[in-house]
């Protein structure tokens, strides 16, 4: 099954997107996060927030400021430091 990015954006639903969803707004496949995050921590330097059932959520903001060409090197630098601690 091939993923198809929508043309426009997903609507907000609050201060989080989905996987899907961050994944459509910044045109890329959800499993290209899913495999950042778990090969790395981080995705794109959005750190997600991992509920009890395994689901990732990303900041609304983080990804509102990537849209803007926006970058997010200092979160993806911090996110490995503490990873290596």
């Amino acid at each position: 099954m091939k993923f198809k990015p929508s043309i426009t954006s997903p609507v907000r639903r609050g201060e989080f997107f989905s996987t899907s969803e961050a994944a459509c707004a910044l045109r890329q496949q959800p499993q290209s996060a899913r495999a950042a995050v778990c090969r790395d921590g981080v995705w794109l330097g959005m750190i997600p927030v991992k509920l009890p059932n395994g689901r990732l959520l990303w900041p609304a903001a983080d990804i509102d400021l990537l849209l803007a060409g926006e970058l997010l090197k200092d979160q993806h630098r911090k996110a490995k430091a503490d990873l290596l601690e």
